[in-house]
């Protein structure tokens, strides 16, 4: 879509408050909320960008920047008005509970957050590459004219895409919220980290988010234990530098299109 989207983090932060709600509210398992926060941000990401995002996509990068940053702060601020601003937490009753695995301890809670996240991502692989919107979603983005002389409702895929980036946030920001604390701002530090990981890995591709996503924690997680906890952004950011350099289009490249 060619648009710098400051509003993910805000998105993500949404979609850990619907959990965070439908918990305290419903006693909804957040796992259960996972589809609930997908669907809901898929919906709301999809009027956005199809009544507010598509009158300026085609001006000049800088417009969408500005406009997604001041969504961005429309959002974070509507959730300070709404919850507040001190941190609030979804503690269902497994919470803490863990397995070991050899010397090392692994959290339930973390193990089957990997497990989600990766069932949610093999999912948008597998629907990108065999499904017919899939398909036009990858034709627009190698070619728009091609897509539009083929038949392809370009209007409405750049709503589904943005839909579907909104959607996955909202479900990132379920899991997000069950290994950290609720504010309204939680979701900022995720956005230097998303933009990152989808160079990193090639943006395009979904299997290189993934690869660099798993890039950047191991690297991040490694300089805190071996360097310091104050400088493992600096590590990892480090690493991802190396990597440009040697391969400028990502681990991955452009494997979708």
């Amino acid at each position: 879509m060619n648009i710098i989207n400051l509003a993910h983090g805000a998105y993500l932060m949404m979609g850990a408050y619907l959990s965070y709600v439908l918990f305290t509210s419903l006693h909804v398992d957040p796992f259960l909320s996972v589809p609930i926060a997908f669907a809901v941000m898929f919906g709301f990401g999809f009027l956005v960008q199809k009544y507010v995002i598509n009158f300026v996509v085609r001006a000049p990068m800088l417009t969408t920047f500005l406009l997604t940053f001041g969504l961005s702060l429309l959002l974070v601020n509507i959730a300070l008005v709404i919850f507040h601003g001190d941190s609030k937490a979804v503690a269902p009753a497994y919470t803490g509970s863990h397995f070991d695995l050899g010397p090392v301890t692994i959290g339930w809670t973390k193990f089957w957050t990997l497990l989600v996240a990766l069932a949610v991502t093999g999912v948008v692989q597998l629907w990108l590459s065999r499904s017919r919107t899939g398909r036009a979603i990858r034709a627009t983005a190698l070619d728009i004219g091609a897509a539009q002389l083929s038949g392809v409702r370009v209007a409405n895929i750049y709503a589904i895409v943005y839909g579907l980036g909104a959607g996955l946030a909202g479900a990132a920001g379920v899991l997000v919220g069950l290994n950290q604390g609720l504010n309204p701002s939680m979701g900022d530090p995720y956005i230097i980290d998303a933009f990152v990981v989808c160079v990193l890995g090639g943006l395009g591709s979904v299997q290189g988010a993934l690869v660099g996503g798993l890039v950047f924690g191991i690297v991040e997680a490694l300089g805190s234990q071996f360097i310091g906890s104050g400088l493992q952004d600096a590590v990892a950011l480090g690493v991802f530098l190396i990597v440009l350099i040697v391969r400028p289009t990502g681990i991955m490249g452009r494997a979708l299109v």
